[in-house]
This record gives C-alpha cells, structure tokens and sequence, in this order.
C-alpha cells in the first residue's frame, strides 16, 4: 500500500461507527433489557427496540477497533513507533484527560437534578431520589463513561511497542500464511468466545477505570485483526465471496441470542449457558464487522465534501453526545409521546447540537487542529489521513 494513498473506505467506516453510537445510546432509553439500569429510561418502550439495538451493539464497537488497528499499522509505516506514540497522545490520551473529568461531572449534575424534578423517573432516577432523601447527596462514582475506547486504544498502543520489541516474526509469518477460507471465518469467532464468556451477555461497557481483562482481550483481537489487514490489504477482497455467507450466519447467530428469543437467562446462568451465549455473540459480531469491511470496500471507497465534513466531525460528535443526549432525554420523560417519537427528536437534536457545535465551535479553531489532526479546507488528496482516535 502506498503512503501517499487515502483509505476512504476506512475514514468513512469510523465515522459511521461512531455516529451510530449517537443512535445505539438514543435507543438505549427505550430498550426493556437495559431499563433497570439505565438513567434516562423512559417507561415506554418496545422488546423490537432490543433486537435492533443489541444487534448494531454487536459489532459498532468491534468495528471500530478494527479499524483503529488498521490505521495505527498505517501510522507505524508512515512515521514509524514514535510517531505513533506521539499522535496518540497528542490526539488520544490528552482528550481522554480533559474529557472523562468534564463528561463525568456534567452526566452527574445533570442526572441528579433530574432525580430531584423529573415526574415519571426511570427507575435509576427513583432509586436515586429515595438514597438523596435518606443519605443527603448523590456520590459520585469514578469512570470512563463512554470514552473508555480512548483508554483502552491507548493500551494498545502500548501493545504495539511491546509486541515490536519482541519481534515474534516466525509467529506472525505463519498467521500470515493463513488462507482466507471458510473454515478460517468459521472457527475464528471461537477465538474469540473465551473472553465474552468472562462478562454478561451483551456485553457491557468496560468503562472501569481500571483495564477488564476481557475486553482488552476481546478489543484487542480486533484491533490486531485491523493492524493486520492493512499488512494484507488483500485479505477483505478474498472475504468477499463470503459476504452472503458472513451476514446470513450474524443475523442466525444473533437471532438465536436470549432477548431476541425472549429467553432470559437465570442468573448466574452456568458455564455451559454463558458458553453458549459467547459463541454466538462472537459469532454475531465477528461476522457482521467482516461484512461491514467487505460493504465499506465496495461501496465507501469514495469521498467528497460532505463525507469527509462527516467523518471529520465524528470524534467530536461522539466526544460530547452523551451529556447532550442525556439532558434532552432527563426532558422528555415527561412529556406524553410513543417511544418512536420520543427517540427520533432525541436522536436528531443530539445530532444537530453536537455537529453545529463542532461546525461553530470546532472546526475552524486549535481545537479542532487538536481533534483532527490538520486544518480544514486542505484538499483531501493531499491532507493527511485524519488523525481522529483510530488513527
């Protein structure tokens, strides 16, 4: 792969997962899996809001990192280790600093003063006004929120160096000579399983201030599948004769999963349960970030103003969604329309206030230079790849 080439495809992959996080957490509040838990829950909702939601769960995030790894083998060619290291920093660990402070703070005030007004709270928010009536505050408990994915990119950046340093050339010679085959795709989720069987099934935001072993290995795995995709840049062309296949059998793998069937799970379930339910969810996941892959190639490999304003923009989106999406639902618990109404208006006015804030607020200033990694307006066939958090 040439160093003065665009990977459009992959730029405008992690914009669409990252936007698509805006969608997945608007619905969360009209899920019933997730009602017990979740803040702004609202009490209507609908079991086709879980099978949509967990399905787009499934593989946003893995997507993700795969296309993170992609890139940081991108950047190791173009600017070797250090210069890895120091666009991570730069773009990654220092907004992950200013962020969770200022992310975390603002969800707690305003989720508190919605316990204290809001006349039909979730049950998060009742069970919060009952503990302020009897205990006098709300403490605040330490998190990532849903920046963890910078601190866990971060720790594999880290990875990078160590695994270079080792140097495990025979090992990595001898994946390489893997054939793209069926039965390859077939067994490769089951690599995967072990670590999904290690947390509850779907799976939960590791937003622990400290690593889970699970999700490091389970991220971790798509990371390197992404690092090494761009070394095998041919590998998702021989995976497209799979397409069908791979969607057929993540649509089978997740319609078989508990809520999908309307099967809960005991709890605890046992091994043989949470076996189970891991491999279809690797199943699930793993198949559909491939066909995400092979749809992006085919059809995303293109970029005009609009695309790259978008994909531009999606860090930024993502950065600041929830706070704002949160406040705009803490809202609309009072107010008396169907779940689908009620999603659409929180989805589009989180969209319009965090892109016309980037647009305003962003783009055009050192803060958007510190996001994006470049001015813009700079054509895109000479700009630099983006320097967003994959990059």
């Amino acid at each position: 792969m040439t160093t003065t080439s665009r990977i459009h495809y992959m730029d405008n992959l992690r914009a669409l997962a990252m936007l698509a996080g805006v969608v997945f957490h608007a619905a969360l509040a009209y899920s019933p899996l997730i009602r017990p838990y979740w803040p702004p829950a609202d009490a209507a909702g609908s079991a086709a809001v879980d099978m949509v939601a967990w399905w787009l769960h499934a593989f946003r995030m893995p997507l993700f990192f795969v296309v993170a790894g992609f890139f940081s083998a991108l950047l190791v060619q173009r600017r070797g280790l250090a210069g890895l290291f120091r666009t991570r920093l730069v773009r990654v660990l220092l907004p992950l600093l200013a962020g969770v402070p200022l992310v975390v703070l603002g969800m707690y005030r305003l989720t508190v003063y919605a316990a204290t007004t809001v006349q039909h709270p979730s049950p998060v928010l009742a069970w919060l006004r009952d503990y302020a009536a009897t205990q006098g505050s709300v403490p605040l408990i330490p998190s990532l929120a849903h920046l963890w994915f910078l601190a866990y990119l971060m720790l594999f950046t880290l990875l990078v160096w160590v695994v270079a340093a080792i140097e495990p050339q025979r090992a990595y010679a001898r994946i390489r000579a893997l054939p793209v085959s069926w039965p390859t795709v077939l067994v490769a989720p089951l690599l995967l399983a072990p670590a999904l069987a290690m947390t509850t099934n779907p799976w939960p935001a590791p937003e622990a201030l400290l690593p889970q072993l699970w999700a490091v290995a389970y991220f971790g795995a798509y990371f390197a599948l992404g690092y090494h995709l761009y070394l095998q840049p041919a590998l998702i062309d021989g995976l497209r004769r799979f397409g069908p296949l791979l969607l057929v059998g993540a649509l089978v793998a997740y319609a078989a999963s508990p809520w999908v069937l309307g099967t809960p799970r005991p709890v605890p379930a046992g091994w043989a349960t949470r076996g189970l339910d891991a491999v279809l969810q690797a199943c699930a996941g793993l198949w559909m970030t491939l066909c995400c892959l092979i749809a992006g190639r085919a059809w995303l490999d293109t970029s005009n103003r609009v695309m790259r304003w978008f994909a531009d923009a999606a860090y930024w989106v993502y950065l600041v969604h929830l706070p704002v999406l949160f406040a705009i639902q803490y809202r609309l618990l009072d107010v008396p329309l169907p779940w689908p109404a009620k999603f659409a208006l929180a989805t589009t006015l989180t969209l319009v206030v965090s892109l016309a804030s980037y647009q305003l607020l962003v783009r055009h200033t050192v803060l958007g230079r510190w996001l994006n990694g470049r001015r813009p307006g700079r054509t895109p066939a000479h700009a630099t790849q983006a320097a967003m958090p994959a990059d």
